[in-house]
């Protein structure tokens, strides 16, 4: 069954299970794309992103993120919102940086999934 014969209300396994560990990212914490697909041991940075992008609307999608750090364009208003509400360690942009935008600070944010390693399969 292609993704364009699934139902409205069916997501693709694959993009269930990006879901389901975006779900576990604890509030001030974030995973890069390559960091969910290595704890599915399956896909890559891309096919996480695709997810993120297709399906990820419904969790906390601010919390899974490029591995620079950079906030997601064209919503980076918002996801600062949620950075700032939830305590995420941020580092300020220089000057020289477009629109003076903070980055999240990857070293402080990074989550490695510890916390919830039990239900890791």
């Amino acid at each position: 069954m292609s993704e364009q014969s699934l139902p409205a209300d069916a997501l693709p396994e694959y993009a269930e299970r990006v879901l389901d560990v975006a779900e576990l990212i604890p509030p001030g914490r974030v995973m890069t794309y390559g960091d969910v697909a290595e704890w599915l041991e399956s896909g890559g940075p891309r096919q996480v992103g695709r997810a993120m992008a297709l399906y990820g609307g419904a969790v906390p999608w601010w919390r899974v993120i490029r591995s620079d750090g950079v906030l997601l364009p064209g919503h980076e208003l918002e996801a600062l919102e949620h950075y700032r509400a939830e305590g995420t360690p941020l580092r300020q942009s220089g000057r020289a940086a477009e629109g003076h935008l903070p980055r999240v600070d990857m070293r402080r944010a990074r989550w490695d999934g510890g916390t919830c390693a039990d239900g890791h399969t």
